[in-house]
Protein backbone atom coordinates (compact mmCIF):
# COMPACT_ATOMS: atom_id res chain seq x y z
CA UNK A 1 0.00 0.00 0.00
CA UNK A 2 1.52 3.41 -0.66
CA UNK A 3 2.29 5.99 1.82
CA UNK A 4 -0.39 8.61 2.59
CA UNK A 5 0.56 11.35 1.49
CA UNK A 6 -1.21 15.14 3.08
CA UNK A 7 -1.81 17.13 0.35
CA UNK A 8 -2.38 21.21 1.25
CA UNK A 9 -5.20 22.96 -1.06
CA UNK A 10 -4.64 26.37 -3.18
CA UNK A 11 -6.37 27.79 -0.62
CA UNK A 12 -4.34 26.77 2.08
CA UNK A 13 -1.00 27.55 0.11
CA UNK A 14 -2.01 30.57 -0.36
CA UNK A 15 -2.89 30.87 3.48
CA UNK A 16 0.42 30.09 4.38
CA UNK A 17 1.90 32.64 2.42
CA UNK A 18 0.19 35.42 3.98
CA UNK A 19 0.71 33.54 7.47
CA UNK A 20 4.78 33.42 6.66
CA UNK A 21 4.55 37.18 6.08
CA UNK A 22 2.47 38.23 9.48
CA UNK A 23 4.79 36.08 11.34
CA UNK A 24 8.27 37.90 9.52
CA UNK A 25 6.89 41.05 10.53
CA UNK A 26 5.69 39.80 14.01
CA UNK A 27 8.91 42.18 15.04
CA UNK A 28 7.35 41.98 19.07
CA UNK A 29 7.45 38.15 19.20
CA UNK A 30 9.56 37.03 21.99
CA UNK A 31 12.35 35.11 21.81
CA UNK A 32 12.87 31.41 23.80
CA UNK A 33 15.58 31.03 25.76
CA UNK A 34 15.88 35.17 25.60
CA UNK A 35 12.64 36.92 26.86
CA UNK A 36 11.36 33.29 28.12
CA UNK A 37 11.67 29.71 29.66
CA UNK A 38 9.37 26.97 29.84
CA UNK A 39 9.31 23.57 31.36
CA UNK A 40 8.69 20.40 29.58
CA UNK A 41 10.03 18.44 32.23
CA UNK A 42 8.37 14.96 33.30
CA UNK A 43 8.28 12.60 35.64
CA UNK A 44 8.35 8.02 35.44
CA UNK A 45 4.65 8.75 35.27
CA UNK A 46 4.86 9.84 31.32
CA UNK A 47 3.12 7.93 29.12
CA UNK A 48 4.10 7.93 25.30
CA UNK A 49 1.69 10.62 24.64
CA UNK A 50 2.06 12.84 27.82
CA UNK A 51 4.87 14.44 29.79
CA UNK A 52 3.14 14.38 33.10
CA UNK A 53 4.74 17.56 34.92
CA UNK A 54 6.17 16.94 38.62
CA UNK A 55 4.60 20.28 39.88
CA UNK A 56 6.92 22.81 38.31
CA UNK A 57 5.43 26.01 36.70
CA UNK A 58 5.13 25.86 32.64
CA UNK A 59 6.97 29.44 33.03
CA UNK A 60 10.34 29.58 34.54
CA UNK A 61 10.63 33.26 32.76
CA UNK A 62 9.32 35.50 31.13
CA UNK A 63 11.17 39.10 30.87
CA UNK A 64 7.81 41.25 31.70
CA UNK A 65 9.21 44.64 30.25
CA UNK A 66 7.60 43.54 26.43
CA UNK A 67 4.17 44.14 28.72
CA UNK A 68 4.85 47.76 28.44
CA UNK A 69 4.52 47.59 24.61
CA UNK A 70 1.15 49.22 23.43
CA UNK A 71 -0.32 46.49 21.93
CA UNK A 72 0.59 43.82 25.23
CA UNK A 73 -0.48 46.42 27.22
CA UNK A 74 -4.01 47.06 25.77
CA UNK A 75 -4.30 43.46 25.41
CA UNK A 76 -4.01 42.85 29.41
CA UNK A 77 -6.10 45.66 30.19
CA UNK A 78 -8.79 43.44 28.88
CA UNK A 79 -8.48 40.30 30.42
CA UNK A 80 -9.99 40.85 33.66
CA UNK A 81 -12.63 42.45 31.78
CA UNK A 82 -15.26 38.70 31.91
CA UNK A 83 -16.65 36.85 34.29
CA UNK A 84 -15.56 33.55 33.55
CA UNK A 85 -18.94 31.41 34.31
CA UNK A 86 -21.34 30.71 30.76
CA UNK A 87 -24.51 31.01 31.56
CA UNK A 88 -23.65 34.52 33.20
CA UNK A 89 -24.14 37.46 31.42
CA UNK A 90 -21.73 39.48 30.33
CA UNK A 91 -21.84 43.17 30.53
CA UNK A 92 -19.82 45.65 28.55
CA UNK A 93 -19.14 48.93 30.44
CA UNK A 94 -18.55 52.30 28.66
CA UNK A 95 -14.91 51.54 30.29
CA UNK A 96 -14.43 48.46 28.83
CA UNK A 97 -15.78 49.14 25.62
CA UNK A 98 -13.38 51.65 25.91
CA UNK A 99 -10.42 49.32 26.19
CA UNK A 100 -11.77 47.20 23.58
CA UNK A 101 -11.35 50.20 20.93
CA UNK A 102 -8.16 50.84 22.02
CA UNK A 103 -6.96 47.55 21.84
CA UNK A 104 -7.78 47.64 17.83
CA UNK A 105 -6.41 50.78 17.85
CA UNK A 106 -2.96 49.66 19.04
CA UNK A 107 -2.85 46.39 17.07
CA UNK A 108 -3.95 48.00 13.41
CA UNK A 109 -0.74 49.99 13.97
CA UNK A 110 1.40 47.39 13.47
CA UNK A 111 2.57 45.45 10.29
CA UNK A 112 1.08 42.51 11.48
CA UNK A 113 -2.42 43.84 11.06
CA UNK A 114 -1.62 45.85 8.32
CA UNK A 115 -0.48 43.45 6.32
CA UNK A 116 -3.66 41.49 7.28
CA UNK A 117 -5.93 44.00 6.47
CA UNK A 118 -4.59 44.65 2.69
CA UNK A 119 -4.94 40.39 2.12
CA UNK A 120 -8.68 40.70 3.74
CA UNK A 121 -9.64 44.03 1.18
CA UNK A 122 -7.94 41.92 -1.54
CA UNK A 123 -9.87 39.82 -1.27
CA UNK A 124 -13.03 41.34 -0.54
CA UNK A 125 -13.82 40.44 2.75
CA UNK A 126 -13.30 43.20 4.74
CA UNK A 127 -13.50 47.38 3.66
CA UNK A 128 -10.85 49.25 2.55
CA UNK A 129 -11.93 52.27 5.52
CA UNK A 130 -10.05 51.54 8.47
CA UNK A 131 -12.90 53.04 10.77
CA UNK A 132 -15.20 50.41 8.79
CA UNK A 133 -12.64 47.36 9.23
CA UNK A 134 -12.49 47.65 13.08
CA UNK A 135 -16.13 48.11 13.64
CA UNK A 136 -15.68 44.80 11.42
CA UNK A 137 -13.23 43.46 14.53
CA UNK A 138 -15.40 44.48 17.10
CA UNK A 139 -18.24 42.65 16.13
CA UNK A 140 -16.35 39.31 14.95
CA UNK A 141 -14.29 39.57 18.35
CA UNK A 142 -15.72 41.52 21.33
CA UNK A 143 -19.71 41.85 20.30
CA UNK A 144 -21.53 39.55 23.12
CA UNK A 145 -23.85 36.17 22.45
CA UNK A 146 -25.30 33.35 24.03
CA UNK A 147 -23.06 30.17 24.07
CA UNK A 148 -24.84 27.10 24.15
CA UNK A 149 -27.48 26.25 26.78
CA UNK A 150 -27.67 30.07 27.84
CA UNK A 151 -30.59 32.19 26.92
CA UNK A 152 -28.63 35.62 27.91
CA UNK A 153 -25.42 36.80 26.31
CA UNK A 154 -22.80 35.40 28.13
CA UNK A 155 -19.66 34.96 25.95
CA UNK A 156 -17.88 36.50 23.02
CA UNK A 157 -14.68 35.44 20.53
CA UNK A 158 -12.45 37.19 22.69
CA UNK A 159 -13.25 36.14 26.01
CA UNK A 160 -13.50 32.22 24.98
CA UNK A 161 -10.02 32.41 22.64
CA UNK A 162 -7.95 35.13 24.53
CA UNK A 163 -9.26 34.92 28.53
CA UNK A 164 -10.86 31.16 29.15
CA UNK A 165 -14.17 30.40 30.40
CA UNK A 166 -15.61 28.23 32.75
CA UNK A 167 -18.44 25.58 32.24
CA UNK A 168 -20.08 24.26 35.15
CA UNK A 169 -17.82 23.65 37.95
CA UNK A 170 -15.02 21.10 36.65
CA UNK A 171 -14.54 22.10 33.10
CA UNK A 172 -12.53 25.22 31.54
CA UNK A 173 -13.31 26.07 27.64
CA UNK A 174 -11.24 28.15 25.42
CA UNK A 175 -8.29 29.42 27.41
CA UNK A 176 -5.52 29.26 24.28
CA UNK A 177 -3.68 32.48 24.87
CA UNK A 178 0.24 32.01 26.32
CA UNK A 179 0.20 35.57 28.19
CA UNK A 180 -3.34 35.02 30.17
CA UNK A 181 -1.28 31.57 30.76
CA UNK A 182 1.48 32.80 32.28
CA UNK A 183 -0.04 35.72 34.47
CA UNK A 184 -2.92 33.43 36.05
CA UNK A 185 0.21 30.96 36.71
CA UNK A 186 2.00 33.91 38.14
CA UNK A 187 -1.17 34.45 40.59
CA UNK A 188 -1.33 30.52 41.45
CA UNK A 189 -4.76 30.33 39.81
CA UNK A 190 -3.45 27.75 36.99
CA UNK A 191 -1.90 24.94 37.61
CA UNK A 192 0.16 23.34 34.72
CA UNK A 193 -0.47 19.25 34.49
CA UNK A 194 1.07 17.80 31.43
CA UNK A 195 2.16 18.51 28.04
CA UNK A 196 0.84 16.55 24.77
CA UNK A 197 3.34 15.24 22.14
CA UNK A 198 2.52 15.49 18.54
CA UNK A 199 0.56 12.68 16.91
CA UNK A 200 4.01 11.58 14.86
CA UNK A 201 5.66 11.16 18.67
CA UNK A 202 7.86 14.32 17.99
CA UNK A 203 8.52 15.36 21.88
CA UNK A 204 7.71 19.23 22.86
CA UNK A 205 10.47 21.51 21.95
CA UNK A 206 10.81 24.23 24.35
CA UNK A 207 12.32 26.63 21.66
CA UNK A 208 9.30 25.96 19.56
CA UNK A 209 6.21 28.45 19.57
CA UNK A 210 3.15 26.00 20.35
CA UNK A 211 2.26 23.95 22.94
CA UNK A 212 -0.14 21.15 23.65
CA UNK A 213 -1.38 21.00 27.59
CA UNK A 214 -3.06 19.90 30.57
CA UNK A 215 -4.08 22.53 33.29
CA UNK A 216 -6.59 23.26 35.84
CA UNK A 217 -7.94 27.09 36.11
CA UNK A 218 -10.49 27.88 38.85
CA UNK A 219 -11.33 24.28 39.87
CA UNK A 220 -11.78 23.21 36.43
CA UNK A 221 -9.77 21.16 33.82
CA UNK A 222 -8.76 22.17 30.33
CA UNK A 223 -7.83 18.40 29.88
CA UNK A 224 -6.46 19.62 26.24
CA UNK A 225 -5.68 23.01 24.75
CA UNK A 226 -3.34 24.05 22.19
CA UNK A 227 -1.84 28.00 21.89
CA UNK A 228 1.12 29.86 20.84
CA UNK A 229 3.81 30.88 22.89
CA UNK A 230 5.76 34.03 22.89
CA UNK A 231 3.66 35.07 20.04
CA UNK A 232 2.47 38.63 20.26
CA UNK A 233 -1.35 39.58 20.45
CA UNK A 234 -1.64 41.49 16.85
CA UNK A 235 0.04 37.47 15.66
CA UNK A 236 -2.60 35.78 16.87
CA UNK A 237 -5.89 38.52 16.28
CA UNK A 238 -4.08 38.86 12.47
CA UNK A 239 -3.82 34.66 12.01
CA UNK A 240 -7.69 33.87 13.62
CA UNK A 241 -8.84 37.22 12.04
CA UNK A 242 -8.13 35.64 8.80
CA UNK A 243 -8.46 32.44 8.75
CA UNK A 244 -12.11 33.22 9.99
CA UNK A 245 -13.10 35.53 7.20
CA UNK A 246 -11.36 32.94 4.42
CA UNK A 247 -13.01 29.81 6.20
CA UNK A 248 -15.23 29.81 8.80
CA UNK A 249 -16.09 26.83 10.59
CA UNK A 250 -13.65 24.65 9.69
CA UNK A 251 -10.01 23.95 9.95
CA UNK A 252 -7.08 25.04 7.67
CA UNK A 253 -4.09 23.77 7.39
CA UNK A 254 -0.54 25.84 7.49
CA UNK A 255 3.07 25.36 6.87
CA UNK A 256 5.11 28.43 7.93
CA UNK A 257 8.71 29.31 9.34
CA UNK A 258 9.15 25.15 10.21
CA UNK A 259 5.91 24.45 11.56
CA UNK A 260 2.68 21.90 9.97
CA UNK A 261 -0.30 23.06 11.67
CA UNK A 262 -4.11 23.22 11.67
CA UNK A 263 -5.78 26.38 12.59
CA UNK A 264 -9.58 25.14 14.30
CA UNK A 265 -11.69 28.17 13.56
CA UNK A 266 -15.37 27.72 14.41
CA UNK A 267 -18.20 30.34 13.95
CA UNK A 268 -21.02 31.73 15.91
CA UNK A 269 -24.44 32.41 13.99
CA UNK A 270 -22.03 33.51 10.72
CA UNK A 271 -20.75 36.60 12.53
CA UNK A 272 -18.84 35.80 15.13
CA UNK A 273 -15.59 33.70 16.31
CA UNK A 274 -17.14 30.69 18.26
CA UNK A 275 -13.56 29.19 19.25
CA UNK A 276 -9.97 28.88 17.17
CA UNK A 277 -6.78 27.65 18.27
CA UNK A 278 -3.25 26.17 16.53
CA UNK A 279 -2.93 22.32 17.02
CA UNK A 280 0.45 21.18 16.13
CA UNK A 281 0.85 18.36 13.40
CA UNK A 282 4.93 18.06 13.38
CA UNK A 283 7.90 20.66 12.93
CA UNK A 284 8.86 20.80 9.38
Amino acid sequence: MPEKVDIISEKDTELSAIVQQLWDSDISRLKPGRDYKVSFQGNSASTDHNIITNGTPLFKYVDENVFRKETFSAFISLLDNYISDTGEPEVVTPEEEAENYNFLAAVMKTSVMMLSHKYLVGKNLSPADTTDFKKQLYDIWFKLYARKGSSRPDSSGFEHVFVGETRGAHTVIGFHNWIQLYLQEKLGNVIYKSINQSSNSQKPDENKHIVTLQFSWKNGIKSKGSCFIGVSPEFEFALYTICFLTSPNKSVRLCFSGYDIQIVCHHHNQKHIGTTYPILLKYL
